[in-house]
């Protein structure tokens, strides 16, 4: 296990995942982990794999992102259905459910500030929801579910939702991370590059055929 220094040093370069899980995560003999500097295509014909962006942010400058169409509310115990809902219709290939969403408020990277989900003004309607966390030790932000229902993308709500989550935690935070499939064909990584994130680390997820 790397130290934390040596995470902060380089976050997205160092680890796969946030410091707070790697702590916490014991990597079954069925799986490996590799850098893409560490990867070779040679490993493919024993293994599977699933590519993943790794991306940072400094929270130095965020865009200011506005809508006269849509709000940003913090999300209550309530609304926990209503993000299980909007992560389902977002997705054709993941599927949650409430105690899945409720074991992330059990984590001690736990924020309540730091759920939010996304009102259309003139109908009420929920159509997209954020989850972050915070983990106090490393001071970093991690943005894990970012989430706009199908018929509502093209309206920059992703980004709202990004951006008033990235100034939530400005002065607070000294960093935020977040990672993605490089092949999810909504291309979340040119969603982060726009509000702010940087950087060319790729992750290569491989399982033992």
């Amino acid at each position: 296990m790397i130290t934390l220094t040596e995470y902060l040093n380089n976050p997205c370069g160092t680890l796969s995942i946030p410091y707070w899980k790697a702590k916490n995560i014991v990597i079954p003999p069925e799986m490996k982990i590799l850098h893409d500097k560490d990867f070779s295509a040679d490993i493919l014909s024993d293994y599977t794999d699933e590519k993943y962006f790794r991306l940072h942010h400094t929270l130095k400058e965020i865009p200011k992102i506005t809508s006269d169409d849509f709000e940003i509310v913090t999300a209550t115990r309530k609304d926990t259905k209503a993000i299980v809902q909007i992560i389902n219709d977002s997705y054709m290939d993941i599927s949650v459910n409430k105690d899945l969403i409720k074991s992330y408020t059990k984590t001690p990277v736990y924020n309540a500030d730091l759920w939010v989900v996304v009102k259309e003004k003139e109908t009420n309607k929920y159509v997209g929801c954020g989850i972050a966390d915070f983990d106090a030790e490393a001071k970093e932000l991690i943005l894990e579910w970012i989430q706009v229902l199908p018929q509502y993308r093209g309206k920059k709500i992703g980004q709202f939702i990004v951006t008033e989550l990235l100034f939530r935690m400005k002065g607070v935070a000294d960093f935020a991370t977040v990672s993605g499939k490089v092949d999810n064909l909504t291309n979340p990584e040119a969603l982060y590059r726009k509000s702010g994130f940087v950087g060319d680390d790729v992750w290569h997820i491989l399982h033992k055929k």
